[in-house]
């Protein structure tokens, strides 16, 4: 029987008498077991040692670690690291991301973007292959299609979209073999700028080998315009790239900013596009031509026209075979300046320089000059064929009426305004002392005369711009003083002392007080400009003023508060020849060209500002010219149909080689007579004793030079309530043509 073993009861045990009894049952006692340990314990004695048959043999652990050698280790961790790392999926064949590092895709190469979605702008195909050249290709060298971001590609019009794969197709030598240039030669206002970045991104990202392009870019631009390329590649890429822009700082900055653009490798380059100016550019050429880069982009190439300037030099120099010239108005002079901008983005593809003067320059002068024979004229226009089929392979141009279907309606109006009797009086006294047509000998002009020329300019515009040449008494102006108004100063301006003032005094007081639009006023004079400023602070209206005195940062600065629809200036001043070129005045709606230029592309560059994307209200344009002068002897030398170009005319100091003797003569006579010199000229069968009595059934009622302008107008025709209510102060007739009419008779 067991007994309890709790200490009180040993206790009591231990009192009583039976304590070496119970110790000896105790020795003998021990505690029940079970069946396995009872068997486990007869097999312990039998020798036999029971193991579970679930249980696996354990390997005998000694505390004595390997010992590897240096070589042997180094060996060992080198092949863990040479290993690439794999997704962890058996045959994963889907997209990596654009962030995964050392991560190298898998399986069939593939475009970066899906070439058959819906809108999907394809710039390269693979050749389509047959079954049996499928299984001969092979497949890491298969080539695959290009595909412009959708991101691009969505917001791009029709005509950015050929634009987009023509321009692809020549850098990439697809037009002309052998060739990587081209000449984006659309009208200002086509989204010349959105279609290069679109090139620029395609290229940094992709190309049929399934790899970049290129590595690196650079835009070159006028210095005005390097912080709105900035803008532009930051508004439609957003945080997908980052462009370094330089448009200032000390020299040591500009160098370190370039060495470390140039030294960019790699299939990630940090920065992949630079833009910069011109002038920085010719500066720091020295840096840039110490490496390559793969594309570059000249924005207002015709700056380029010289072969023998220092800026065109430093580009040639570029280690770059992929070159874009940008330029709305790319032929502007003669030929030799359009054989340079060709030459500089398809080396060789007219021939030399001597070689392009013998087979094309001369022919084509010879056939256009006045005393040529049929046989010239025949061989010049054969050569001239020839030279237009060659450039046509590497130019692509459309023009402004494109914009018609997206923009609201743009009214461009000839507006001749009548001289007041002071300029009467100035001008025919000049003429009879200045004498300059006794100065042209065998049709050239001298020096004199082309003073003549910019003086006559000037006193069309007001007369205070010439008053002090009459102080002086110099040539022309002897005795002129008397002519002015007792008491006269050029501290005030006086509206009524010009005719083209006093139209622009009406225009701008009726604009706004029957409206709130603004208006851009340009001129190619700061003489004149200064004169507006006047006229804006006697009528108190607020005004901002762009010439070459203001620097680059104010430019950009002032040109985005004028067009905040909640800024309150009214004017905006504008240079022609310091800013008329890429800027962008959505703002306004209205704009008066106060002085027209012999070379038509920098009025078209001044006159485009406001009639482009974004732009929300009908548009006018205003051309004001003094009747019966010599502004409107320039204004039809610029609507003189020529062999190359619709509107090609030559700078002041070129008039010369197109103008006949009679032609120079011409140019010092004045008119006072009629209500339009143009018009009259071109003998148009619209009209009726000066009234247009009926729109023409075909381009054959007005002559090639002027079909451009849809209707003439005197007051009666005049849909413009601001120009009505300027009729009477000295408008005599106008000229005006509809963006959305189909224009004609120009080739």
């Amino acid at each position: 029987q067991r007994r309890s073993l709790a200490p009180s009861q040993l206790a009591k045990r231990k009192a009583g008498h039976e304590d070496e009894e119970e110790e000896e049952e105790e020795e003998d006692w021990h505690a029940p077991t079970s069946r396995k340990r009872q068997k486990a314990a007869s097999e312990t004695e039998s020798g036999e040692c029971y193991r579970s048959p679930f249980r696996k043999p354990l390997a005998q652990l000694t505390n004595r670690p390997h010992c590897l050698d240096s070589s042997q280790h180094e060996a060992f961790i080198r092949s863990i690291l040479s290993k690439p790392f794999k997704v962890p999926i058996p045959n994963y064949k889907g997209p990596l991301g654009l962030r995964s590092l050392g991560v190298k895709r898998a399986g069939v190469r593939s475009p970066l973007h899906d070439p058959f979605e819906e809108g999907a702008l394809v710039l390269y195909e693979p050749p389509v292959l047959s079954a049996h050249d499928q299984l001969k290709i092979d497949k890491d060298k298969a080539p695959v299609h290009v595909v412009v971001d959708p991101v691009l590609s969505r917001v791009l019009r029709p005509h950015q979209r050929e634009g987009v794969k023509f321009l692809w197709d020549c850098v990439t030598s697809r037009r002309i073999p052998g060739s990587h240039g081209c000449i984006m030669a659309d009208e200002m206002g086509l989204g010349k700028t959105l279609q290069c970045i679109t090139l620029m991104w395609t290229l940094l990202r992709q190309s049929p080998d399934c790899k970049p392009e290129i590595e690196k870019a650079v835009v070159v631009s006028p210095s005005s315009l390097v912080r709105n390329w900035y803008n532009e590649v930051e508004k439609w890429l957003g945080g997908r790239i980052q462009p370094l822009a330089i448009d200032g700082g000390s020299k040591e900055e500009i160098d370190r900013k370039l060495v470390g653009f140039m030294n960019q490798r790699g299939l990630r380059v940090p920065s992949p596009i630079l833009i910069i100016s011109y002038e920085t550019f010719r500066l720091h050429a020295e840096v840039l031509q110490k490496g390559s880069v793969g594309l570059v982009i000249c924005d207002e190439g015709h700056r380029l026209k010289n072969s023998e300037n220092q800026t065109y030099q430093a580009l040639n120099s570029l280690n770059t075979p992929r070159r874009v010239l940008i330029s709305g108005t790319p032929i502007q002079n003669d030929l030799l300046e359009y054989f340079s901008l060709v030459h500089f983005v398809n080396s060789g593809i007219l021939g030399t320089a001597q070689e392009f003067k013998r087979h094309f320059e001369m022919p084509i002068l010879k056939g256009r000059d006045a005393d040529a024979s049929e046989a010239e004229r025949h061989k010049g226009e054969e050569r001239l064929k020839e030279l237009i089929s060659i450039v046509n392979r590497c130019l692509i141009r459309r023009t402004s009426d494109i914009l018609s279907k997206y923009l609201p309606v743009k009214i461009e109006q000839v507006v001749c305004c009548r001289l007041t009797p002071l300029q009467t009086e100035l001008y025919k006294n000049f003429l009879k002392q200045a004498k300059p047509v006794e100065e042209l000998k065998e049709g050239k002009i001298s020096v004199s005369s082309l003073s003549s020329i910019t003086s006559l300019k000037k006193l069309c515009n007001h007369p205070a711009l010439i008053y002090d040449k009459c102080v002086e008494e110099e040539e022309g102006f002897m005795g002129a003083l008397d002519l002015f108004p007792a008491g006269y100063s050029t501290k005030s301006v006086e509206p009524q002392l010009s005719g083209k003032m006093l139209v622009l005094d009406y225009i701008l007081a009726v604009t706004k007080s029957t409206s709130n639009d603004k208006v851009v006023l340009v001129s190619n004079y700061t003489q004149t400009l200064d004169l507006f400023e006047k006229l804006c602070r006697n009528r108190r209206y607020l005004y901002v003023r762009l010439d070459g005195t203001m620097s680059i940062k104010k430019r950009a600065k002032i040109v985005e508060r004028f067009n905040s629809p909640s800024s309150p200036e009214f004017i905006f001043m504008l240079s022609s020849k310091a800013g008329g070129c890429g800027l962008n005045l959505i703002g306004a709606n209205r704009l008066v060209m106060f002085d027209p230029d012999w070379n038509p592309a920098n009025d078209e560059q001044a006159m485009a500002r406001v009639w482009r994307d974004g732009q929300k209200k009908m548009c006018y344009i205003y051309r004001l010219l003094s009747t019966g002068t010599i502004e409107e002897k320039i204004f039809q030398r610029q609507t003189h149909k020529k062999a190359l170009s619709s509107c090609v005319v030559d700078e002041e100091q070129d008039v010369e080689r197109h103008f006949s003797l009679g032609e120079l003569k011409e140019l010092f006579t004045l008119n006072e007579t009629t209500t339009s010199d143009t018009h009259d000229k071109i003998k148009c069968r619209r009209c009726v004793n000066g009234h247009q009595v009926r729109p023409p059934p075909d381009a054959s009622d007005c002559t090639s030079d002027v079909s451009q302008w849809h209707h003439c107008a005197d007051k009666r025709g005049l849909q413009d309530s601001v120009l009505k209510a300027a009729w009477d102060a000295a408008v005599t007739f106008t000229f005006h043509h509809h963006s959305h009419e189909e224009q004609r008779g120009i080739p």
